[in-house]
């Protein structure tokens, strides 16, 4: 009964011994930074940006959510898509990677993310993260992962190709095979097989740390920059200096921005609803908006990339007890610590070791297992997935957004427009009305009625489907009485409403009656505005079904 007390009052029993909260916030920030500060700058190299944007994006973002989000343990900082995501816009504005202008064009990119999502929250927009369907993002994320892995797999072999598209450059990498370092591989190769068997062993755990230091250490005792195997390189000991975005490359950068800050507030929004505790406050999506966009734009004067939720690292989080935002703010300690003391060493670490870790993350990202669930439930939303994830390979990473998007809006207007009508029966010997059905052959009807039922709104773009099925079913029927129970339909648009009124002239033409059942308060005073509540007259409208079921039974002994 006591815990039911704390849930009702929308409190956390942990907040009544508050030593006992800060210390397992404490503890769970600093696991978290194990796992996320190695992510965070092995997904700056994914943006093709120096490993210290990676710290910066887990430092001056995670301090500002932490702030300003309604989410006690979300962990923001760079994501595995936003990665990719970045990386793409990025090598569009700078195609020779110049290092000044990937530093501006980033701090604008980032900036534009921030100010976009913020704009969201004043116009109310916290719904668009809906627009994305779980079965389109299911196949927008594994495409991501797939163009990520390949990408990386370049790295981990030591060869370099010349990005053209994820199909030429599969074709380039298997070209590079031969040329391919040995000594790099092997070292990418042992991190990849380690990480694996961590993560299998240990989930969520420290992998990422373990990894980082054994290259570090392996480079510091055999030397292999000077074997040919490359390295981060240097990396100042200092905290991020004031870096101010260009305007000239905001209108160039503004599309991709657009996708970044739907994806950005999609994964935040997604995360810190999968990881709230029943004890939690709820989670507001235009809150959110707000919060994701002041710390992606408070990141882009510090020269983080655009930033949001992440799934894992939030795992992390609130697998080892962390109940607050104070280990998000342990997790941004940590990352100015390294900045300012561990950034000498981290000059030795190989970058295979990152393109190891790059892998093993974003691996995650394709999921076999939901995409035969999707086919087994549903195998149009199944082709909607596998257009999605074809999208992102054949268009590239921005466009799969669009294509993303296209399809879910596809997905929704196709089945809007085409909403069904059931012929209604009673069940035997209950009050219960539903459409009538092989696996119900005893359910009765009514001779000299027909009751049907569309369902969902009805607007200009199904209505004359709706109405071929009305006349149809009454032509094969030939009722004297037509009840339309109208109970499923929560709105009726204009076109609609005057379809509508000619099926009842329709109905009355063939010699039959036109009822109507149900109607809403709002479906029941645009019927009356529109005149065809007049028209049928009092006695042809009707509470429900079972009233009029009643009154036909009266009326016909």
């Amino acid at each position: 009964m006591a815990v039911e007390t704390h849930r009702a009052d929308n409190k956390n029993p942990l907040l009544d011994h508050p030593s006992k909260g800060i210390r397992l916030d404490v503890v769970a920030g600093l696991t978290a930074a194990a796992v996320v500060l190695p992510k965070a700058m092995a997904y700056a190299t994914v943006a093709g940006l120096p490993v210290t944007v990676g710290l910066y994006t887990a430092f001056v973002p995670m301090v500002v959510y932490a702030l300003l989000g309604t989410s006690r343990v979300l962990s923001v900082s760079s994501t595995t898509t936003l990665a990719i995501l970045a990386g793409s816009e990025l090598g569009a504005v700078v195609p020779d990677g110049d290092p000044g202008r990937l530093v501006t064009a980033v701090a604008t990119l980032t900036a534009l993310t921030g100010v976009l999502l913020i704009a969201a929250s004043v116009l109310r927009l916290g719904f668009v993260a809906n627009f994305i369907s779980t079965p389109v993002l299911t196949g927008f994320k594994a495409g991501i992962g797939l163009v990520i892995v390949f990408d990386q797999i370049s790295k981990l072999m030591g060869v370099h190709i010349t990005k053209t598209g994820f199909f030429r450059d599969v074709l380039s990498l298997v070209q590079e095979i031969p040329h391919t370092s040995l000594l790099t591989f092997a070292v990418g190769g042992t991190a990849l097989v380690a990480l694996l068997a961590m993560e299998r062993i240990w989930p969520h755990s420290p992998a990422p740390l373990a990894a980082v230091s054994a290259g570090i250490v392996l480079s510091w005792l055999v030397g292999l920059d000077a074997l040919g195997v490359s390295n981060v390189g240097f990396i100042p000991r200092s905290l991020p200096s004031i870096t101010l975005p260009d305007l000239d490359l905001a209108w160039q950068l503004l599309p991709g921005a657009l996708g970044i800050a739907l994806m950005s507030f999609t994964e935040t929004i997604a995360a810190g609803r999968a990881f709230a505790a029943k004890s939690d406050p709820p989670i507001h999506a235009d809150r959110e908006l707000v919060a994701t966009g002041a710390a992606n734009l408070a990141g882009a004067f510090f020269g983080s990339m655009p930033a949001g939720g992440g799934t894992s690292q939030t795992a992390v989080v609130r697998a080892v007890g962390g109940h607050s935002q104070r280990a998000s703010l342990v997790t941004a300690a940590a990352a100015v610590a390294t900045m300012l003391v561990l950034a000498p060493l981290l000059a030795l670490l190989p970058q295979t070791v990152l393109a190891a870790i790059v892998i093993v993350y974003s691996i995650g990202l394709i999921k076999p297992a939901e995409f035969v669930t999707i086919r087994k439930v549903r195998r149009m939303e199944f082709r909607w997935a596998l257009a999605a994830f074809l999208g992102v390979l054949v268009f590239g990473t921005l466009q799969g957004i669009v294509v993303a998007i296209v399809l879910s809006l596809i997905g929704l207007a196709s089945q809007s427009a085409r909403p069904k009508v059931y012929v209604l029966g009673r069940k035997r010997g209950a009050d219960v009305l539903r459409p009538i059905s092989p696996e119900h052959p005893d359910d009765e009807t009514f001779p000299g009625m027909l009751i049907l039922r569309p369902e969902g709104r009805l607007f200009f773009v199904n209505a004359q489907q709706v109405s071929d099925q009305v006349q149809a079913l009454v032509a094969s029927h030939n009722p004297r009485i037509v009840v339309l129970d109208m109970s499923r339909v929560f709105d009726i648009e204009y076109s609609a409403l005057q379809i509508l009124t000619e099926d009842a002239r329709r109905i009355s033409a063939q010699g039959a009656t036109a009822w109507l059942t149900g109607l809403n308060p709002d479906v029941l005073e645009y019927v009356r505005a529109s005149g065809l509540a007049d028209e049928l007259g009092p006695e042809r409208l009707f509470f429900n079904v079972r009233t009029a079921i009643s009154h036909y039974q009266d009326k016909n002994g």
